[in-house]
């Protein structure tokens, strides 16, 4: 790509970013400040700390400010932005035109390192003040600039009304010119509306930002095993929070394999040595069990997602045949139910292999089973795969204690990624786990109380206010997990043969003084492999529909607030759209 086609639009993959101008944060310029303004979530909270790493290289200023949404995102810029010129959007930004939003002077440039897509248009196009970091082959279906923006002369003939008679026919002949020009723009404007709706019709996801920010740290040679493990993290958290496809997240973690092998070798010579204070990434197939090494073999089982789906263990039937499975791989239940780290050493070290070798008579796959992934180890405590670090984080970002506000939720879990607070993580650890049993809780009592139904197009739950933990669920990547459990547990057990085939919209009181719910809406799981995702459309168009009080303020569209009151009409308008 040279220096003529980056100027026809603004997307600025890596290649280019580190060749032509790459790095536009100068430390002799000791006046300026970069802005960063960072999403909630876990894969922008590891991209922040890349971020953080490369300006503390090259001693540049910084101010970090975490936004929830797009009003937030606004009102950080507002009080942030003196003497700003550059500013940097991690996960958040790429879904609204950040120029026409925020109004910057005309010396602000913008770079949005966001996973989200589609990317509004105008940030494509606006090669000026706005930069993308993102991947050039993210861009398939972008639409041509031409079917997008026009110039149009002006349609303003009524001048020629005040002619003399002698000149009518050319009158005549302007006004015919001007209806024709009248009659291309309407039609113009038809197929605009048209294409724009196409490009935004789903929500989906691109590379995570911590992974080009890995990249482009690899690039400017500043990458550390450290930075590597952040990475790592990060793409774990699109594939655990169901935002990418598994082979989407395969191939990324193929992608980093070959990074962690590189700064994790070691020779059979002494000085190659690395010391037990020193971080160790091992690439290997991981258990799909939820924090195993944390909790007992048993409660694992029943709070992972595939396998409790597959035994059914919140049924009777399910649990006998869990203590079949368990009984036939030859692990006596004492051994099951105590904390995995204190199991005999012999079962714990071939528990994957146990399971691989039993799983077929049960139902089970390999994919059901295992994943390719990583886990890391520093000092002689237990190893920590990627996956507990990502619910670890996760909880610590949407901590439901009273006394802490979100920016001191999102300061701890920072704190969390840096690896010599053990303390700190053992705590999320330990509250990633009261989330979980939160989740499954409240699954078995959507399945007991027959709380899932189908409305026709699509299956829809509500939790009741009053529910016990029913704080967790007014957190977005909670209510995330919530939903996709759900529907899973439900399709488990559905002997409607559409199921699989239908998308579920789960509501959970917000704020009970307000009178408000978060909702979110999550496809079908015959789709799990495109994870395109429909309701955000859906949401406004029936929010619109009926002029329902809500909110699309998150920066994912299938997740909105609303009132209570309203949400009889607004689901009648949305079985109606999508019948």
């Amino acid at each position: 790509m040279d220096d003529t086609s980056l100027q026809s639009m603004a997307v600025f993959v890596l290649w280019p970013f580190h060749l032509f101008g790459v790095w536009p944060f100068h430390p002799m310029d000791v006046m300026a400040r970069v802005l960063v303004l960072v999403a909630f979530d876990v894969d922008a909270l590891c991209a922040c700390k890349i971020l953080q790493y490369l300006f503390q290289c090259d001693q540049i200023l910084y101010t970090i400010v975490p936004v929830t949404g797009k009003e937030e995102l606004e009102k950080a810029y507002v009080e942030n932005s003196e003497g700003v010129k550059h500013v940097i959007f991690i996960n958040c930004g790429a879904s609204v035109d950040v120029v026409e939003t925020l109004q910057p002077e005309e010396s602000v440039r913008f770079f949005i390192c966001d996973s989200h897509r589609p990317v509004d248009v105008h940030n494509v196009f606006n090669a000026v003040q706005v930069k993308l970091l993102m991947k050039e082959e993210e861009f398939d279906e972008l639409p041509e600039y031409d079917s997008l923006f026009r110039d149009d002369d002006s349609d303003d003939d009524s001048g020629n009304d005040s002619d003399t008679s002698e000149r009518s026919g050319k009158r005549k002949r302007f006004d015919d010119e001007a209806i024709e020009k009248r009659r291309d723009k309407r039609i113009w404007d038809e197929n605009r509306q048209k294409i724009l709706f196409e490009y935004n019709q789903f929500s989906t996801y691109g590379t995570s930002a911590s992974l080009i920010m890995f990249e482009l740290a690899w690039k400017m040679s500043k990458d550390t095993n450290d930075l590597v493990w952040l990475a790592v993290v990060g793409v774990t958290d699109q594939y655990i929070h169901f935002k990418t496809p598994r082979d989407k997240y395969i191939d990324d973690a193929m992608a980093l394999e070959s990074h962690v092998a590189r700064h994790n070798h070691r020779g059979d010579d002494e000085d190659n040595i690395i010391s037990i204070n020193c971080l160790k990434i091992v690439f290997d197939e991981e258990l799909q069990l939820t924090l195993y090494r944390h909790w007992s073999l048993f409660d694992s089982i029943c709070h992972s997602v595939n396998l409790a789906c597959k035994f059914k263990v919140w049924t009777l039937k399910g649990q006998k045949r869990l203590h079949e499975f368990l009984a036939e791989m030859g692990m006596p239940l004492s051994q099951c139910k105590q904390k995995f780290s204190s199991m005999e050493s012999t079962l714990r070290h071939n528990i994957k292999q146990m399971i691989q070798d039993h799983m077929t008579k049960y139902g089970l796959t390999n994919q059901d089973v295992v994943i390719p992934s990583f886990s890391a180890q520093y000092g002689y405590k237990n190893k920590l795969c990627a996956a507990d670090y990502v619910l670890a984080c996760v909880a610590t970002l949407e901590n439901i204690d009273k006394n802490k506000s979100a920016t001191d939720n999102f300061l701890s879990a920072l704190d969390i990624l840096q690896r010599v607070n053990v303390a700190s993580l053992e705590k999320a650890v330990e509250l990633a786990k009261k989330q979980t049993q939160a989740i499954v809780t409240q699954v078995q009592t959507f399945l007991d109380m027959h709380q899932v139904i189908s409305a026709g197009p699509f299956l829809y739950a509500f939790i009741q206010e009053g529910t016990m933990d029913v704080k967790f669920f007014a957190k977005p990547q909670c209510l995330m997990r919530l939903a996709r459990f759900t529907l899973e547990a439900h399709c488990s057990v559905s002997r409607n043969k559409r199921a699989r085939s239908l998308p579920l919209v789960l509501g959970a009181p917000l704020d009970g003084e307000q009178g408000t719910t978060l909702v979110i809406g999550i496809p079908p799981l015959q789709l799990d492999e495109e994870r395109k995702n429909f309701f955000g459309k859906a949401f406004e168009q029936a929010a619109v529909s009926t002029n329902s009080r809500t909110l699309h303020d998150s920066f994912d569209s299938y997740i909105m607030e609303m009132k209570t009151e309203d949400r009889s009409k607004f689901f009648d308008a949305l079985i109606s759209l999508l019948n």
